[in-house]
């Protein structure tokens, strides 16, 4: 039409959509790292409370150190930021490991709170030690010599000495049974210590200053697999290094008898991560009799405590660690005194680095312990620095009965 404008409607081309930014997926490779980790320790954690203990396969997780189950969890916890939609969740995850595993930990809590009683005057010490193969120098190199041995031994001044490794060691023969060397050093114990007692089972001593009324080596082969029980023939003129790794020393103190056990058990099943290979059989056979051999050791302990009413102190190198769910043989009877320790995280073994025996050595597990019934108390209780002469280090103890 004249005299109008004519609008014509022009389409404008389509939009181009915006370039869609890439979408965080749950399934990343941080978030699934992290899920992974997570639930796998929870999962480990759940697997060591059924599994330690119980059969030797689950050795190797044993060998731990017992920081770990306190350590991790808290480590993962951090990790877990990552995932940030899951992260609360792989907290509680985190948590619930820390508190599945804290009694695994070793962690002494009870050290923050508890003060032990003071000590009376009818009060005695007691020391229990791994000497390492006795006066074998096994980690200077022969710097130590027998001397230095006895006079570090008198000079903690105990009581009552619970020892262990009474012999030497060659590490040449294939057969771990002919590595042990029995020595005789009675004479020379008599000298060190007189007016002591001594009483000598097998690879365990204990002297003492108080008279002894009764003392025998605790037989486990009872309690062993037939496969078993007979002694190797490399130990059949010392059978009772075999037979016999707890010995028994009733001692008349002044108030009352209180019996002594003196306890060294087997090394855990480690065949992956093995202390010293057996090398004449295989190792998967080699957990399965240390195991049987730390089980028999433990069921002789309990029956034999179980008919005895007289007050019991037992410590030794039980080659087990807080983690270790073998310590659920021990005698329901038995208290164990860590909270007197001031240590945070006590620890007794590897001391002194790298030896003959260990390519590798650090404090990080603590396989000593002192035990007792309820009637005993511990007035102090350390670890002593066994100064170059074990990787152990020596336990002291102030206690007295009623």
């Amino acid at each position: 039409m004249q005299g109008q404008d004519v609008v014509t409607e022009v389409e404008s081309p389509p939009e181009t959509p915006a370039t869609a930014k890439p979408r965080r997926r749950w399934g990343t490779w941080g978030t699934r790292l992290a899920v992974t980790a997570c639930v796998g320790w929870l999962a480990l954690v759940v697997a060591h409370i059924v599994l330690s203990g119980r059969t030797y396969v689950w050795g190797q997780v044993d060998l731990l150190p017992p920081i770990v189950f306190a350590a991790m969890p808290v480590l993962l916890a951090g990790v877990a930021l990552i995932a940030r939609r899951v992260r609360w969740r792989l907290t509680v995850v985190c948590a619930v490991a820390l508190l599945f595993g804290a009694s695994y930990s070793g962690i002494n809590v009870a050290t923050l709170w508890y003060t032990p009683p003071p000590a009376g005057p009818g009060a005695i010490t007691v020391v229990t030690w791994n000497t390492m193969y006795w006066d074998q120098d096994m980690i200077s190199d022969g710097e130590k010599t027998t001397e230095d041995f006895y006079s570090f031994l008198r000079g903690m001044n105990a009581d009552v000495y619970m020892l262990h490794e009474y012999a030497h060691v060659d590490f040449t023969p294939a057969d771990i049974f002919s590595q042990v060397q029995p020595i005789d050093q009675r004479e020379r114990l008599r000298e060190a210590f007189p007016g002591y007692q001594v009483v000598i089972v097998g690879r365990n001593v204990t002297l003492s200053r108080f008279p002894v009324v009764a003392s025998r080596g605790l037989d486990s082969t009872p309690w062993l697999p037939e496969e078993f029980r007979a002694v190797p023939p490399a130990m059949r003129e010392y059978a009772a290094f075999y037979n016999s790794q707890a010995l028994r020393t009733d001692v008349r103190l002044p108030d009352r008898v209180v019996s002594f056990y003196n306890a060294h058990l087997y090394q855990p099943p480690s065949r992956l991560l093995s202390l010293s290979g057996d090398r004449s059989r295989g190792r998967v056979e080699t957990d399965r009799f240390n195991d049987s051999m730390r089980k028999a050791s433990l069921r002789a302990l309990e029956a034999d405590m179980d008919g005895n009413s007289q007050p019991i102190v037992f410590g030794g190198d039980l080659n087990t660690t807080p983690a270790m769910g073998i310590r659920r043989m021990l005698p329901d009877q038995l208290v164990d005194h860590t909270r007197a320790l001031s240590s945070l995280y006590p620890t007794t073994w590897a001391v002194g680095g790298a030896n003959s025996e260990r390519k590798f050595g650090a404090p990080l597990w603590r396989i000593d312990w002192l035990l007792s019934t309820s009637d005993v108390t511990v007035h102090e209780y350390e670890f002593v620095d066994p100064k170059g002469l074990s990787d152990h280090r020596p336990q002291r103890a102030v206690l007295s009965t009623g």
